[in-house]
C-alpha cells in the first residue's frame, strides 16, 4: 500500500515524522512517499502517484488528469478545511473518496481575526512604523477610531469560524450582525442571542468592520467587487480570513485608494504564491498582509496532521464512518 504526501514545498509541514507515524501505525507496512511539488514537476508527480492508494495534499490541483494517472487511487485527504482544488465530479466518476479536515483551527483563526481587527482599529502598524522608522513619539500620528464597544462587526459566513469570531467580538462589547444563506437553524441557534442575521446590503451599510469567513464556491467567487465596496457606507475596515478568490484585488486596491474602506487585514491573496515585491497591497500603513498564517499554532498543526492522516487510515481500513468529513464517498454514491 502506497501513500503519497505531496504539495508545494512552502506549504508542506517542516517535518513529516508525525504523519508517517500515524499512517504506518494504522496501515502497517505501508510505503509513505513525500513529494515536493512544483508546477514544472507535474509529469514526475503524475508518475509518482501511478500506483498510489492515497494522496495527502492541500494546494495541488487534483483534476481529471490526476485521477486518470492514478488508477489505484482510493482516497484524497485534504490537509485543509477547503477542498476547492479538487474536482469533486471527477473524483466521484473515478470512485475516489475526498476528505478535507473539517475542524482543526477554528479557535486559531478566530483569535487571529480578532488580533488583526484590533491592530487595524488601534492603528498599530502606523504607530510602530512611526516609532521604528521615523523615530517619532506621536500619540496623534494616526486618526483615532471609536472604541470597539461602539462598533458593529459584520460577518460574512457564520460557520464554525464565523461563530467563534462572533462570540469573541460580542465579549468585547461589539454589536454583531451576519449574513449566511446556508446556515442551519440548529447552528444559528448557537449564537442567536449574540448575532442578528441580515441581508448583504444591510450588512454592508451598517458595519464598521467587515470580516469574511465564507467557504469558497461558485456562488461567492469574486464576491467582494467595486459594487459591494461602494455600498460599505461607514467606510469600514475589511478583513479576509477565508479565500483570496472571494475578493477582486484590483477593486480592493481602488477601495483603499479612494478611502471607501479605512484599511484591510488579508491573510489570503488571489494566489498562494504572490509576487509581494510588486503587489500594491503591500507596504501600506493601513493594510496588514499575512502569509495564510491565521491557522498556525502548535495545537492546530498537530491536530491537522493527525486528522488528515487518520482519515486515510480509517478509509483504507474500510471504516468510512470514522472519517472526520467525507465530501465525496463512493461507498454511498457521491458527494455528501
Amino acid at each position: 500500500m502506497k501513500i503519497v504526501i505531496a504539495d508545494y514545498p512552502e506549504s508542506m509541514m517542516k517535518s513529516h515524522q508525525l504523519e508517517k507515524e500515524v499512517l504506518q501505525a494504522g496501515l502497517p507496512g505501508c510505503q509513505v512517499v513525500v513529494f515536493p511539488y512544483q508546477d514544472d514537476r507535474r509529469t514526475a508527480f503524475l508518475e509518482e502517484i501511478h500506483d498510489a492508494d492515497a494522496l495527502l495534499t492541500a494546494f495541488i490541483k487534483v483534476d481529471e488528469e490526476v485521477f486518470q494517472a492514478a488508477p489505484q487511487l482510493k482516497v484524497v485527504s485534504i490537509n485543509a478545511t477547503g477542498y476547492d482544488n479538487v474536482d469533486l465530479t471527477a473524483a466521484k466518476r473515478h470512485g475516489v473518496a475526498v476528505c478535507p479536515v473539517g475542524e482543526y483551527c477554528t479557535e486559531d483563526v478566530a483569535e487571529f481575526t480578532i488580533t488583526t481587527m484590533l491592530a487595524l482599529v488601534r492603528n498599530l502598524k502606523a504607530y510602530l512604523g512611526d516609532v521604528d522608522h521615523q523615530h517619532e513619539w506621536r500619540y496623534d500620528y494616526a486618526q483615532p477610531n471609536c472604541r470597539l464597544s461602539n462598533m458593529t462587526l459584520g460577518i460574512f459566513g457564520l460557520g464554525k469560524i464565523g461563530r467563534a469570531v462572533a462570540k469573541k467580538a460580542a465579549a468585547l462589547g461589539m454589536k454583531v450582525i451576519a449574513n449566511d444563506l446556508f446556515i442551519s437553524k440548529e447552528n444559528y441557534a448557537k449564537v442567536a442571542d449574540l448575532v442578528k442575521l441580515t441581508s448583504v446590503n444591510d450588512l454592508l451599510a451598517q458595519a464598521d468592520v467587515i470580516t469574511n469567513h465564507m467557504n469558497l464556491n461558485d456562488s461567492n467567487r469574486n464576491f467582494f467587487t467595486a459594487d459591494r465596496f461602494q455600498k460599505m457606507a461607514k467606510h469600514p475596515y475589511f478583513l479576509n480570513m477565508a479565500r483570496g478568490g472571494e475578493v477582486n484585488e484590483d477593486d480592493l486596491v481602488q477601495a483603499l485608494d479612494t478611502k471607501r474602506i479605512r484599511g484591510a487585514a488579508l491573510d489570503v491573496l488571489a494566489t498562494e504564491f504572490p509576487d509581494l515585491a510588486h503587489n500594491p497591497l503591500v507596504g501600506r500603513e493601513n493594510v496588514l498582509v499575512t502569509p495564510h498564517t491565521a491557522f498556525y499554532s502548535i495545537d492546530s498543526t498537530t491536530t491537522l496532521q493527525r486528522i488528515s492522516c487518520q482519515n486515510i487510515v480509517n478509509y483504507l481500513n474500510g471504516h468510512p464512518e470514522k472519517v472526520f468529513k467525507l465530501v465525496v464517498n463512493p461507498q454511498e454514491g457521491g458527494e455528501q
